[in-house]
């Protein structure tokens, strides 16, 4: 096109040149025919002698016309030529610009193979982001959410694994025995090992190491011994607990059902307080000798409760529970390639990894500081997606894949919406029950100054929507990376159908992370994850908690807030949260382990 359009301004130039000389006074006119140059000038007003002269020039001009006349034809028919491709190209040009512009709101199913176009609810928040990315850039600042908000965070220590000296005696007597059978996926599972260590305690009652339900969700055979140390967690709660690896024969072949020994959900209360243990479950094991907890999870309450039961809790899920070498060493190597350094960096590295993070990767250690990344916990699987009943922008092709995933996985949710009063989308959204869209977690970091440059780890990355709905993360963030980008498949091999273990991966990833981002801290893994950190981290693991309620809020002005105005407010949002405090009653110690029982504090 560069050329046509130099060769259609040159014929342009030639006519401009001709017409001027040609124009309007023939006795000015130059000859441009090879012969010599005649300039007519100075003419006498003699009207004979002008005549004659004006015959001949009529002459000579009509001679150099015809002389020309293929010449002139050929010019004439080549600008036209020019000026119409010229157009053409053009109009072709601008038809391309405008397809490719209106593809950036809705990319076509084949630019991502996943047979969804993108959807973005916030284009005008995530351009702003975009801008002030850019802008951060070149000025190379840093984002100050790299480090914990308060110092008094580095003022806790992690002391659950100081020894007591009161259970000797207890331990020499034994009221029978307590199996266990965990369901869910492997947070539901750790949470239910250490209420199972608590109760053992309380009962005075000998453990069996537990064992973990098959799951038609997880779809995962793994038992204890494929994610835990058994001998280390025997050995570390000895002085604790009785703890064997399976049941006396004599024990073994009783139907438990039958002698009124096996306890479900439904038998013992959600949160439970030790009395109602030693009310109901005590005298069943002093009549059998033996209980089965079947499906066991959240059964043991955090208040009130003993300091030696909530402390053994803790020591149990910091200092007992450890990975099995195969996890530590796939999860060293991951941890590894994320920084590109190979050493460990604090205490979490090593709690985590054991000494597999010492092994040299490719040779001595280079010389240069570990890269910083985030890891991101993303709680926007099509289940969760589904379940929340929420709308998030997809129109009605979202809305109904979403009841029809309703209707196939969850047939009493969709019973007990038929007897109740329907809740609005906008008002679950109001009242912060929607999880984080990946365009959401965009924002929220953009907000808080992290650059484009960040190098996002993303945990669970099965994503609803798949790279079609990650596309407005992924553009403000090119470096998100997952396990499966950093392994190879043959070191992903062993895992390939043990989500448990799998899951374990991106636990380690997440904890030893220079920053942790959640989107529902209501998740077990965030939970466990941030409470890892809180204990293991000595002031130095930031957690980012953005509330989903105060969110909503914000991005309800999505039409009108400027982009400094939206960095306040969730900069706010997120420094509240991250404030240093004793755990309040009823809370989690999983996820906060700032009590006496847990940690200690010191001046």
């Amino acid at each position: 096109m560069g050329k046509q359009e130099f060769k259609q301004g040159d014929a342009f130039s030639y006519q401009f040149r001709y017409q001027k000389t040609v124009g309007s006074d023939p006795a000015k006119v130059r000859r441009v025919s090879g012969d010599k140059f005649e300039l007519f000038h100075g003419l006498r007003s003699n009207s004979m002698k002008l005549g004659s002269f004006k015959g001949g020039y009529v002459g000579k001009r009509q001679t150099w016309i015809r002389k020309h006349l293929s010449s002139i034809v050929f010019t004439v028919a080549l600008t036209a030529f020019l000026f119409v491709l010229d157009s053409v190209i053009s109009s072709i040009f601008e038809h391309s610009v405008i397809q490719c512009n209106s593809t950036l709101n809705i990319v076509s199913n084949d630019a991502f193979g996943d047979g969804k176009s993108v959807v973005q609810m916030y284009d005008r928040l995530t351009n702003m982001a975009s801008s002030a990315l850019v802008e951060r850039e070149l000025k190379q600042d840093e984002s100050k959410f790299w480090k914990e908000s308060y110092r008094k965070a580095s003022a806790w220590s992690y002391c659950a694994d100081r020894k007591e000296s009161i259970r000797a005696g207890k331990l020499q007597s034994n009221n029978g025995y307590i199996l266990v059978s965990a369901n869910g996926g492997l947070n539901q599972q750790r949470v239910a090992v250490c209420n199972a260590v608590a109760i053992a305690s309380l009962l005075n009652a000998t453990l069996v190491i537990p064992r973990f339900l098959f799951s038609n969700v997880w779809k995962d055979p793994s038992q204890f011994g494929d994610i835990y140390q058994e001998e280390y967690f025997m050995k570390t709660l000895e002085d604790e607990v009785n703890i064997v690896k399976d049941l006396p024969p004599h024990l073994k072949s009783l139907d438990f059902k039958e002698i009124g020994s096996l306890i479900t959900d439904a038998d013992i209360s959600k949160e439970a307080t030790p009395v109602e243990y030693i009310n109901k479950i005590l005298p069943i094991l002093l009549k059998n000798g033996v209980v089965h907890f079947l499906g066991y999870g959240n059964r043991l309450g955090f208040d009130p409760l003993p300091s030696e039961l909530q402390r053994l809790r803790c020591k149990c899920n910091y200092h007992a529970l450890k990975f099995v070498a195969q996890i530590q060493e796939i999860g060293s190597l991951l941890i590894r390639r994320i920084r590109k350094y190979d050493e460990p960096r604090n205490k979490l590295d090593k709690e985590l990894l054991g000494n597999f993070i010492t092994s040299p990767l490719n040779g001595p250690t280079m010389d240069r500081e570990p890269l910083k990344y985030i890891a991101l916990h993303m709680r926007f699987e099509i289940d969760m997606v589904a379940y929340s009943l929420c709308e998030f922008g997809g129109g009605q092709e979202e809305k109904t894949e979403l009841q029809t995933y309703r209707e196939i996985h969850f047939p009493l949710l969709m019973q007990r919406l038929k007897d109740s009063k329907p809740v609005s989308a906008d008002e679950l959204r109001r009242s912060g029950r929607c999880p984080l869209t990946p365009e959401e977690a965009a924002l929220v970091l953009a907000s808080l100054g992290f650059t484009s440059a960040t190098y996002i780890y993303l945990a669970g990355s099965q994503i609803y929507g798949g790279k079609s709905r990650m596309q407005p993360l992924t553009s403000l963030y090119p470096h998100v990376i997952t396990k499966e980008d950093l392994l190879s498949p043959t070191e992903l091999a062993p895992f390939k159908n043990f989500s448990s273990q799998l899951a374990a991966l991106d636990f380690i990833a997440c904890a030893t992370a220079d920053v942790f981002a959640v989107t529902d801290s209501g998740s077990q893994l965030s939970s466990l994850v941030s409470g890892f950190r809180t204990y293991y981290g000595g002031g130095h693991a930031p957690t980012l908690r953005p509330s989903k309620k105060r969110l909503a809020e914000i991005l309800s002005k999505n039409h009108t807030i400027n982009w400094n105005d939206f960095e306040k407010k969730v900069r706010k949002m997120i420094t509240g949260a991250q404030s240093v405090r004793l755990r309040s009653w009823g809370r989690s110690i999983y996820r906060q382990p700032r009590c006496p029982e847990c940690m200690c504090m010191f001046q």
